[in-house]
């Protein structure tokens, strides 16, 4: 992983390539690079680092060429330097590979070119796929890619050009997202849509197992055996403008300050008129399905299994369904009792998530219905699902969910409303209140916002801690969860999110008075057990942050810092709860000089398990 684009048509692929992979930096990385096709040979440009650094690199020595592919790489094997950047070549240099995913058996692989004499520049495990083509070129390119991925076990999409076939670009996926960006007489590939929607509108996603031949006059797509297939193309309704920054001075910033439009572009359409139900497209679960469920598992990873855990406080309670969560990258390893009656809800940003993917698919083999929660149409999750809620919250591009959180948290109070009216278990009276409350959200994220000026100045005091605990109850446990993920995913301090009734049971030890203690004190059935905890806290010593409802000044005598958000119901409260934390966190990072957009480490959409 991470980024992929590909260019062939009548322009300098050069500057394509380059602007392409501008769009996609966003997914994180450590090395980039291009290959271009011009006069019978590539070239091959390839730098540790930033983008910034391949620029220069072309600037000085550019290359001239209207045929070529780039990539920026997330290390997974091998060390993030130049020789492990890709394009990689075949022996000859004349064959060139851009890859993301992860090849299982490499290493037999390798081991096998090496004794047949083939040489290795690098320690990855995508170069063993240029090695493979060049084995298997016998004049075109595309049945040697196929033969090649063929023998890969494991994930991949792939570009590949070839010097001895200039006209073609020939790309393949395997549980790895690729799209195809058309053009007049020019095509674009990529491994995410806003690199190449400068350039068109028009795209076809590839399904998993197909391979495509890429020419200046159009595209060809094939199955595993080279058997021509059909693929509907899509016009994106995103703009350029959404993927940038829009005046703000980092893309989280302006992701957080964009929430209201998300929540908004989330609920249109979906809430009847008298607001007693709501109306969600899931042909494949229907009404029948929903009455004949008995239990309800919620799968993801990261910020998106803290919505889950959300929406599983949401379920518990409107439907009279048991609901467990779980990582995605654990629930494929437990023996789960799963059945057609089990419903799977599937979270992802992306629909691309690796290990959520693989859980899908296990749910599927067992005869489970799935429902997805995600925000790009057209990727694998969506597709392999029976029913999907998309977020619509638009392009996130900073590494840090913020946006796609909340959207996530609106889509199961919609789901949640679904499955309880369907069940019995809601009125229309119970739905209507909750409902008029949900459509009320985007107002009072835009007041919570408006606490930014006041949260800049609490951030300060706070960015040279060297700890930090988060605490909720119920509802807003996961909101204390998410909050500390926030703040140590892009400021680099250590944070966690506890119940705050768990305080007394060990994490209480570290309390003194340099550690700071945010505090998720709004109004609901856990508010005096909160203040219980809060005042136990106080008594330690710690730098107490609490996050209270307007009005409620009981906590002004105890808290250093009082943060006051608009009373909202409580099931629907951590949605508003959740924008203080992430601007309390973004602030911090900034005052400590953090690179907020790409934190290190991180990559926004993980498509390798």
């Amino acid at each position: 992983m991470c980024g992929i684009v590909g260019y062939i048509g009548g322009r300098d692929a050069q500057q394509i390539l380059l602007r392409g992979l501008s769009r996609l930096e966003y997914r994180g990385y450590d090395s980039a690079g291009v290959a271009i096709l011009d006069g019978g040979t590539i070239s091959v440009r390839k730098k540790e680092g930033p983008l910034a650094g391949l620029a220069a690199l072309l600037g000085a020595s550019p290359l001239a060429g209207r045929v070529g592919v780039g990539h920026t790489r997330w290390a997974t094997h091998g060390e993030p330097d130049t020789p492990n950047a890709h394009p990689h070549t075949d022996c000859t240099g004349r064959i060139a590979l851009v890859h993301n995913g992860i090849i299982e058996n490499y290493a037999a692989l390798r081991k096998a070119l090496r004794e047949e004499g083939h040489r290795f520049a690098s320690e990855t495990d995508s170069e063993v796929l240029v090695h493979l083509i060049e084995k298997r070129y016998a004049g075109e390119l595309l049945p040697a890619v196929r033969e090649a991925v063929a023998e890969a076990e494991g994930a991949y999409a792939i570009a590949a050009i070839s010097a001895d076939s200039p006209g073609e670009i020939v790309v393949a996926r395997k549980a790895g997202p690729l799209v195809i960006g058309l053009g007049e007489g020019e095509q674009f590939v990529a491994s995410d849509v806003p690199a190449i929607l400068e350039y068109t509108d028009r795209v076809v996603y590839l399904e998993d197992g197909d391979l495509a031949r890429l020419t200046r006059n159009g595209i060809e797509i094939f199955d595993g055996a080279l058997a021509p297939v059909s693929r509907t193309p899509h016009r994106v309704e995103w703009t350029i403008e959404q993927a940038e920054k829009g005046g703000f001075e980092k893309f989280m910033l302006k992701e957080i300050h964009e929430q209201p439009e998300a929540l908004r572009n989330t609920l249109i359409g979906r809430i009847l008129p008298d607001k007693t139900g709501v109306v969600l497209e899931l042909p494949r679960v229907d009404e029948e399905a929903i009455r004949s469920l008995t239990k309800i598992f919620i799968i993801s990873c990261g910020t998106a299994c803290y919505a889950g855990m959300g929406g599983r406080y949401l379920l518990e309670r409107y439907t009279d369904l048991a609901v467990e969560v779980d990582y995605s990258s654990e629930f494929r390893y437990r023996n789960p009792r799963l059945d057609r009656n089990t419903l799977v809800v599937t979270v992802s940003q992306s629909g691309e998530t690796a290990d959520t993917l693989a859980s899908l698919r296990m749910a599927k083999e067992r005869g489970c219905r799935i429902v997805s929660i995600v925000n790009v149409m057209g990727s694998s999750i969506d597709r392999e699902s029976d029913g999907v809620l998309y977020t619509r919250a638009g392009p996130e591009i900073g590494v840090a969910s913020t946006k796609a959180y909340t959207a996530q948290l609106a889509a199961f109070v919609l789901l949640t409303v679904h499955a309880g009216r369907i069940r019995g278990q809601m009125d229309g009276e119970e739905a209507r209140g909750i409902l008029a409350e949900l459509e009320a959200l985007p107002e009072k994220v835009a007041r919570a916002l408006r606490l930014e000026a006041q949260i800049r100045e609490i951030a300060a005091n706070y960015a040279g801690a060297r700890s930090a605990f988060y605490l909720g109850r119920g509802f807003n446990y996961p909101t204390a969860l998410e909050g500390a993920l926030k703040l140590k995913e892009i400021s680099y301090l250590h944070a966690e999110g506890y119940p705050a009734g768990e305080m007394k049971h060990g994490p209480i030890a570290l309390i003194d008075r340099e550690f700071p203690v945010v505090c998720i004190c709004t109004k609901g059935e856990n508010y005096g057990k909160m203040l219980s905890n809060i005042k136990e806290v106080e008594a330690r010593g710690g730098r107490i942050i609490a996050l209270a409802t307007e009005g409620d000044d009981a906590l002004a005598e105890i808290a250093e810092e009082l943060i006051q958000v608009p009373p909202t119901r409580e099931e629907l409260s951590p949605i508003v709860n959740a924008v203080p934390l992430q601007l309390l966190a973004y602030h911090i990072a900034r005052a400590r000089g953090c690179d907020i957009d790409k934190p290190k480490n991180l990559a926004k959409s993980v498509t390798v398990e």
